[in-house]
């Protein structure tokens, strides 16, 4: 009788082998430039290469003032009271025209979003305005209204009117059905829609136009202080181009590009604030 070992039938256990992975795993941060600074720097370089432009005498003082005559000017203006006048007196304009064109693009975008009828006898007619340029509008506006402040705020508040209209009336008519279903199928009403649904979801569109809005009104603005202004940065310019001072005009054009500026950063706020609940694409890093 033949024996046989335990260690022909059970398999000796062999250790399981050790594997090592050898990667190449970065040890140190990657570097990366503040997005302020990366905003900062085309107006940066665009100012640092008119500097050197002008300082080389590749761009004639004729043609176009230094940065530093520019900043000079601003200074004398400044102290002298002129700049903080002109720039309360083209603020006020551009307020006022802004809330009369903010308060008619209103109405108008939610009687034509909300109601059938009122996209019929609105929105057709707005499309048709719209086509006419309307800074070609100031010799009409001066006939209908002189030559004082109303044909500039009037100018202001039409330039106001179709951005915000054409914004709020897209954002309401893309709400989505579904969720209009939805809703009523909760039991809301048609006040109650429009509160919970609707408007929120035209509030994106909305936004959009307020920035395009607000804009507009300072480019409006510069047209319309062209009218025969007496205060104002539009009448700093006029006299600036009467004696060929460069350096006074790209000041009030530097005035107005940051106002806009201004009100465009607020607006990035408000929507930051109030557009929480909706999850944005902020683009690669």
């Amino acid at each position: 009788m033949t024996t046989t070992s335990l260690d022909a039938v059970i398999p000796t256990e062999q250790a399981p082998a050790r594997i090592t992975i050898r990667g190449t795993a970065k040890t140190g941060r990657r570097f990366s430039v503040p997005r302020s600074v990366r905003r900062a720097a085309g107006p940066v370089g665009l100012v640092l290469l008119w500097f050197l432009t002008s300082a080389t005498g590749v761009l004639p003082e004729s043609v176009l003032a230094s940065p530093v005559d520019v900043i000079q000017q601003a200074v004398e203006l400044t102290k002298n009271g002129e700049l903080p006048s002109a720039i309360a007196a083209s603020g006020r304009r551009a307020a006022t025209g802004f809330l009369i064109g903010a308060t008619v693009a209103l109405s108008l975008s939610l009687l034509a979003g909300l109601f059938r009828l009122g996209e019929d006898v609105i929105d057709s007619s707005m499309g048709m305005f719209r086509a006419i340029p309307w800074v070609g509008l100031i010799p009409l506006f001066i006939v209908w209204f002189g030559i004082e402040e109303t044909p500039k705020i009037a100018l202001v508040a039409l330039g106001v009117t179709y951005p915000l209209y054409f914004n709020i009336y897209g954002g309401i008519r893309s709400t989505d059905s579904q969720l209009v279903e939805a809703a009523r199928m909760m039991g809301l009403g048609r006040l109650g829609l429009i509160k919970y649904v609707i408007l929120p979801s035209a509030l994106p569109g909305a936004l959009v136009g307020l920035r395009y809005a607000l804009s507009t009104a300072w480019l409006a603005l510069v047209f319309a202080e062209q009218i025969n202004a007496d205060a104002g940065l539009g009448y700093l310019m006029s006299n600036a181009q009467q004696y060929f001072r460069t350096d006074v005009i790209v000041l009030c054009l530097a005035v107005y590009a940051l106002l806009g500026l201004a009100c465009d950063f607020a607006v990035r706020i408000l929507s930051r604030r109030l557009l929480t609940w909706r999850a944005n694409f902020e683009g690669e890093a």
